[in-house]
């Protein structure tokens, strides 16, 4: 089985190292220089020239970059091409915009480090994390199963299942929030002179605020309309505690915090099961 990946940075650096560690032997694709630094480490043994010698595509691109390496590109008959993508409406759409022959399947690893770059990449990266697959009409089962064992060689703990539509809905939440959320939250003319005032709570917020904004901006503006919908919900939510303190209403903050507490009690069992 012939392997190739485009696009060897964070997740497409660590997803050719898992592959090495898991005894397979990928071809790379990227810039001159990342790919020469590619092959000069080991990551991947060769330039991949010409994609059509492969059976298993991994695109590990920006959702725009990808879906322009695809439509540009050309495979073998009945190849797994498989995307990293953190949407997967946007890249669905534009591979089943016209006919293909090859066996397309949507995917999106549950790991990730708040720093990029082949240079921070890791053979361990995927171990025990989940991998998202998503299935529409047209998604071949046996191209699904072909990927599920490379995953579980690859580290990861297992796959979960979904349509396109479910995975933008949860990944506005899980993800996109979260990390507006934290770039939102360093902008506070009180993080001036912080250093001596700060614990985990502090670390916990800011450790995902530096994000790319070339490559979010993007991901934002593919799945818009599900993370305005979660940012709305969660400034709904806040106003509430806003309101409390400036009406001085203690029982109500007192709720508020009692019904988050309980919350986040259910979600970790919930976790705790799956």
């Amino acid at each position: 089985m012939k392997i190739m990946i485009a696009g060897l940075g964070l997740i497409g650096g660590s997803a050719a190292k898992a592959l090495a560690r898991a005894g397979y032997a990928a071809d790379g694709y990227d810039r001159p220089a990342v790919l020469h630094a590619a092959v000069e480490a080991g990551v991947v043994v060769a330039e991949a020239k010409n994609t059509a010698d492969y059976d298993v595509v991994f695109v590990a691109l920006p959702p725009d970059a990808a879906m322009r390496w695809i439509d540009g590109s050309s495979f073998k008959d009945g190849a797994v091409v498989a995307d990293f993508c953190g949407v997967k409406g946007a890249i669905e759409r534009c591979v089943y915009a016209r006919p293909r022959n090859f066996r397309y399947v949507g995917c999106h690893p549950m790991a990730g480090k708040e720093v990029s770059g082949l240079q921070n990449s890791c053979a361990d990266l995927f171990d025990g994390a989940s991998m998202i697959v998503v299935h529409g009409e047209r998604t071949d089962e046996s191209a699904v199963r072909l990927l599920e064992g490379l995953y579980k060689e690859m580290g990861f703990g297992g796959c979960k299942h979904c349509s396109a539509a479910y995975h933008d809905a949860k990944i506005a939440y899980t993800s996109q929030l979260a990390h507006i959320v934290s770039n939102a939250y360093v902008k506070s003319d009180t993080a001036e002179g912080f250093p001596g005032f700060t614990g985990g709570s502090f670390q916990d917020m800011t450790r995902i605020a530096g994000v790319d904004e070339d490559i979010w901006t993007r991901l934002y503006m593919l799945n818009r309309a599900a993370a305005a919908k979660e940012l709305e919900r969660l400034i709904s939510n806040m106003q509430k505690y806003l309101d409390a303190l400036n009406a001085g209403d203690e029982a109500g903050l007192h709720a508020l915090l009692r019904e988050g507490r309980e919350r986040k009690e259910r979600l970790d069992t919930e976790r705790k099961i799956v």
